[in-house]
């Protein structure tokens, strides 16, 4: 049963944000905000502005609870995980470990069953 007594849901019934969400949408941002500086310094090629603009798009979609925008950072989390993993052990970064660490934890975060219960 959906109500206002049920904890999942705000008063105007709407599904609750958690503050785990909020927490990855601020990291999307941020990995986006990082991508755009890099391409203004031209420390990184334009083609990063599209990982900016995707990151943007997830963060965005995450905060109104769409299942696209779940399925968007969920695979911005595990590419970059991915790309992480492989800067780390093929150019010898140690800095890029936390990036594969916070991508790891948002990738787990984000496949628990109480996630997917509150999107649309």
């Amino acid at each position: 049963m959906t109500g206002p007594q049920d904890p999942k849901t705000n008063p105007g019934g709407q599904a609750a944000l958690l503050p785990g969400i909020a927490a990855v949408c601020i990291w999307n941002l941020l990995l986006c905000g990082i991508g755009l500086i890099g391409v203004i310094t031209h420390n990184l090629p334009p083609l990063v502005m599209i990982l900016c603009v995707i990151y943007a798009v997830a963060a965005n979609g995450l905060l109104k609870l769409r299942r696209w925008g779940w399925a968007l950072t969920l695979a911005a989390a595990f590419l970059s995980m991915c790309y992480g993993i492989y800067v780390l052990f093929h150019f010898r970064q140690l800095p890029m470990t936390v990036m594969v660490a916070v991508n790891l934890v948002i990738f787990l975060y984000l496949v628990r069953p109480e996630i997917l219960e509150r999107l649309k």
